[in-house]
């Protein structure tokens, strides 16, 4: 395969092949289908970022990687990506490899089908057809195969959930039909487990030929192409599926199934945050740990230190999740308390109930040019703050962003605090008319947040109705006026 001396910089949405520059170093992002990743790729990794990036790699909302480089990566670099499977084969289609799954697949005690085989024959389809490069790099496939740690109620395209009738497994079809980081909508639609790979290729093959036409349609108006969002927006859902049904030459089959209610997804941040810490697996006296990452950002020294213990304690590979969190898994309980006590050695955590646990924050001005404030650097602060002051008994989910974009977290948290151009935040909590919660403050100075946020947690542990009463609920039923008068002289 060829390629032009170094990667392209110019991309919205980047890749590896395609990156982006940033005020913080050109910003690469490594697709990593199921967010799996194995101590040998993470060793390539490691020699990658410090000799031309800043020694750090972030994991995203998607359970991918970035790092960010000097400069933009040489071709030698980009050929033992591919060598070493942290980039595809086919350098066209390596963009599509968003595929998302339970980080616990394959050892969940709950799970109804280990789905992992099926992310990797779907990598595989991709590889053989190159003629999907035209679609949309944010193109992005969910497998949820009914495990504990659910993963269907984040934004993505096509969403597929096992579900058992009558003995038999098959998978619920969900489209991502809302706007942006909306969950996937149940369609009706139910996918017997042997058909999932044929039936995933229609839905891909005819989402492309309304690519190409849009791309053909429109070439001088479109800077890129449509998402799948926008053929269900025109279409609508019965003639996609129609013409799906058309392409597969049978019937979908109709679903019976009802939606799950929200709070059955596991949404709520104590059920989210459940994968951090020690857990048993399915397989007989082994067990995997979840590892609390402050911010989804390790150093080099940390990924490799984490990488070197899969190996030598657990199964070889790292699992990172789309909390921006990760998983080591296949321990001996003997090896339980060593394990956790490296992992504590390398500056990191595994109790869900540590402040980093639930934070969020996107890259800040530094890394996104759409963003007002260094969220990174006061998210820090407020975690850093919190972990000096506050015994947390469950996790609050505490997200902050540089805008309203919301990049970081497209779910609901518990607090969010949102920067403006004035360089200050606007402070939200709970549940509000809109995504963001009520809003608590409309401005607020970064350097007075993390007082703020030990005031306000303070606040509802000592107030709440019952030990089991949630963050959220707890605010919710608050009068906001009368919660910022509580705080002012708290």
């Amino acid at each position: 395969m060829e390629f032009s001396q170094l990667q392209s910089t110019t991309a919205i949405c980047p890749s590896l092949f395609n990156a982006t520059t940033a005020q913080d170093g050109i910003l690469s992002r490594i697709r990593l289908p199921a967010g799996l990743i194995t101590s040998t790729q993470c060793e390539v990794l490691v020699q990658v970022v410090n000799q031309f990036g800043n020694g750090e790699i972030q994991i995203t909302n998607r359970a991918n990687l970035q790092i960010r480089t000097s400069r933009a990566l040489p071709e030698e670099v980009l050929l033992d990506f591919q060598d070493y499977g942290l980039a595809s084969s086919a350098e066209s289609t390596d963009g599509l490899r968003n595929m998302m799954a339970s980080p616990s697949a394959g050892i969940d005690t709950h799970a109804k089908i280990n789905i992992i085989p099926l992310v990797k024959a779907w990598n595989f389809y991709l590889l053989q057809h190159p003629e999907l490069a035209i679609l949309s790099n944010k193109f992005s496939i969910c497998f949820d195969g009914g495990e504990a740690i659910r993963v269907s109620d984040r934004p993505n395209d096509i969403c597929l959930v096992a579900v058992e009738i009558n003995g038999e497994i098959y998978f619920d079809l969900h489209l991502g039909l809302g706007d942006r980081g909306d969950s996937p909508a149940l369609v009706g639609v139910l996918i017997p487990h042997n058909q999932v790979l044929e039936v995933l290729a229609a839905l891909a093959e005819v989402y492309r030929q309304y690519t190409q036409q849009q791309l053909e349609q429109k070439i001088h108006l479109r800077s890129r192409p449509p998402r799948l969002r926008d053929l269900l927006h025109d279409w609508g859902v019965k003639k996609y599926l129609e013409l799906v049904a058309e392409k597969l030459g049978y019937t979908l089959k109709p679903s019976p199934l009802a939606p799950l209610p929200l709070r059955e997804r596991g949404t709520r941040a104590f059920e989210v945050y459940e994968h951090l810490g020690i857990h048993a697996q399915k397989q007989s006296g082994l067990f995997y740990i979840g590892v609390v990452i402050p911010l989804g950002r390790l150093t080099s020294r940390q990924l490799q230190g984490l990488a070197k213990l899969a190996k030598q304690y657990g199964g070889g590979a790292l699992r990172l999740t789309p909390w921006q969190n990760l998983l080591i898994t296949d321990i001996a309980e003997a090896d339980l308390e060593q394990v956790t006590q490296e992992i504590l050695n390398l500056g990191l955590y595994i109790s869900a109930h540590h402040p980093y646990a639930a934070i969020a924050a996107c890259s800040g001005y530094k890394g996104c040019k759409s963003a007002f404030t260094d969220t990174q650097a006061d998210a820090k602060a407020i975690a850093s703050h919190l972990e000096k002051c506050i015994q947390l008994d469950y996790p609050i989910n505490l997200h902050v962003s540089g805008c309203d974009k919301s990049c970081a977290q497209h779910h609901v948290s518990d607090i969010a605090i949102v920067g403006q151009a004035s360089a200050t935040y606007k402070v939200y909590v709970g549940d509000g008319e809109i995504n963001f919660g009520r809003e608590l403050y409309a401005e607020y100075a970064a350097d007075e947040l993390p007082q703020l946020m030990e005031r306000l947690i303070n606040i509802y542990q000592n107030q709440r109705q019952n030990p089991d009463q949630s963050f959220r609920e707890f605010v919710n039923q608050c009068n906001l006026q009368e919660l910022r008068e509580v705080i002012s002289h708290a």
